[in-house]
């Protein structure tokens, strides 16, 4: 008889409540009570107010059991556990929970539900599908089909990334990179390709507060992000990857290192990959944490093992990027969404959405929200159906008074723009950013002014200081809304900032200046009494 399959998820949000020490209970409690079962370790299905939340296989598919405390592991066996019987914690299919039911999964359509270090395991779920239709169509058609799906960099600038890796590939190649740091990997031959060098960069540098999507994509399905870095090398003529991961995720980092090692003994990366005369590998590398190194110039020179600082643009890295040579940089999302489309095709993907806004985006609800979590659905819902619909409010019950979009350089929107369409083009027009998916809730507890001082604060600690209007502007900043909190001269301390704000705005060499006004002015904008608040009192 098979041993029943017990699946724990082993993402860093579950680790944090528990999921570790639930899964040793449970392994310990099988075997003293003589059950047969086994037990998986996952990643997270993204309802992360249910963590640990624990799923078991029957026959009539599986069962999950949410949140599981250690003391309630021996009642959930005594209750039948393992036959997916009724229990308080019972939550039923997973897949019918109206959390799940309501999205779209494409790009996190095995998170939760596979083994993240078992390439078998990923192929079974439909992977490297897209990989072997790309290598049918070859590379000029895998990057028509890239277009035609009208796939956009899910970083944050929303740049179309078949166009960015046209330019790739119609651009002269490089050398390859310094003897100093010689291939650490047999497989890339940079000579097959007369074109010479070129790589492909994964920025995996997820700084912005109450984002995780990178972070569990790696962690429950790392072949995913593997097998879209393939096909970008294969379209772009690449042969060498590199994946820029943050220090603060160990657990990614370990789960991504495994996968690409494993991927290597399948012959999935390296050379011949798939019995095509192509080669390409992979090498995962680690940053200091520095916020600035998500922009993708401070990126490149940390790889370089340079100081994370911007480089002024052009040339752009499409013509000049790691080490002087065409390089395609685009974030773990974008990459990961590649072998869905390749898979399905591109009319598949482009019927997802709204306007220039095709296909779907993880929407990351964080803060105050009572249903925390990742929600992948596509773009055209409203900025209130996110947050009060599938997040449920506020966790604390209160009334919501912002929501953040974006990242800490993203616009605060008040509950008079919750009709606003969740995307790229809606929110521009609200002067607002979609940036990495991220959305954080306030309440209405929320002291709005502190919230854009908090902005400036942000900028100066993290700016590289390459810039002046980043550098000096935000300390300046700082200052100046200090000054309108202390209620001195507030109304020409509120026109010294717009303007200041229109300085870093316009002049700034890069996003973390230039979009540090948005934050700023949004508070300003929507919430004026509590720039006011001091000085009505006084």
């Amino acid at each position: 008889m098979t041993a029943t399959r017990i699946f724990v998820p082993a993402d860093a949000a579950a680790i944090a409540v528990g999921a570790d020490r639930v899964a040793h209970a449970l392994a310990s409690a099988l075997v003293a009570k003589g059950l047969d079962g086994t037990i998986t370790r996952t990643g997270s299905r993204g309802m992360f107010w249910l963590e640990p939340m624990v799923e078991v296989e029957t026959p009539s598919g599986r069962v999950a059991y949410g949140p599981v405390a250690v003391t309630d592991v021996p009642g959930l066996l005594d209750a039948g556990l393992l036959n997916g019987a009724p229990h308080a914690l019972r939550i039923g299919n997973p897949q019918d929970h109206p959390f799940l039911a309501t999205q779209n999964r494409l790009t996190f359509a095995r998170c939760g539900i596979i083994d993240p270090r078992s390439v078998a395991d990923y192929r079974g779920h439909g992977g490297y599908m897209g990989l072997a239709r790309a290598l049918e169509l070859g590379p000029d058609r895998t990057i028509a089909e890239v277009t035609q799906s009208g796939l956009r960099g899910r970083g944050g600038a929303g740049f179309p990334t078949g166009i960015k890796w046209k330019t790739v590939r119609d651009a002269p190649g490089g050398q390859k990179y310094p003897a100093a740091e010689p291939q650490k990997y047999p497989g890339a031959e940079p000579q097959k390709y007369p074109g010479g060098q070129k790589y492909i960069v994964c920025n995996a540098d997820e700084g912005d507060s109450g984002t995780f999507a990178d972070r569990m994509l790696m962690e429950g399905d790392p072949f995913v992000l593997i097998e879209g870095m393939t096909i970008a090398a294969f379209a772009t003529g690449a042969t060498q990857g590199f994946i820029y991961s943050r220090s603060e995720y160990p657990h990614a980092n370990a789960v991504m290192r495994e996968a690409i090692g494993v991927a290597r003994q399948a012959g999935l990366l390296g050379k011949d990959i798939m019995g095509a005369d192509f080669a390409f590998d992979i090498d995962l590398r680690v940053g200091a944490g520095a916020y600035v190194c998500g922009e993708e110039t401070a990126l490149l020179e940390s790889l370089e093992g340079k100081r994370g600082v911007v480089r002024a643009k052009p040339p752009l890295p499409a013509h000049h990027g790691l080490f002087a040579a065409p390089t395609v940089i685009n974030n773990v999302l974008s990459l990961a969404s590649v072998p869905a489309i390749l898979a399905q095709g591109a009319a598949f993907y482009a019927d997802i959405g709204m306007g220039r806004s095709r296909g779907t985006m993880a929407v990351q609800l964080a803060g105050n929200i009572r249903h925390g979590g990742l929600f992948e659905a596509g773009f055209g819902m409203t900025l209130g159906e996110l947050v009060m619909d599938i997040g449920g409010g506020t966790a604390t019950g209160r009334p919501v008074r912002a929501v953040q979009a974006g990242g800490p350089l993203g616009a605060y929107f008040p509950t008079s723009l919750f009709h606003t369409p969740y995307d790229y083009e809606a929110f521009a027009a609200a002067d607002g950013l979609l940036g990495h998916g991220g959305l954080v809730v306030f309440d209405d507890t929320v002291d709005m002014a502190a919230m854009a001082r908090f902005a400036m604060e942000f900028c100066a600690i993290e700016s590289c200081g390459k810039c002046t209007p980043c550098r000096i502007g935000a300390v300046r900043g700082q200052e100046v809304i200090s000054r309108i909190l202390a209620g001195q001269d507030v109304d020409a301390n509120i026109s010294l900032l717009e303007d200041l704000c229109a300085t870093m705005k316009f002049g700034s060499l890069c996003a973390l200046g230039g979009f540090t006004p948005y934050p700023v002015m949004s508070a300003l904008r929507h919430f004026p009494e509590d720039f006011r608040r001091i000085a009505r009192a006084a």
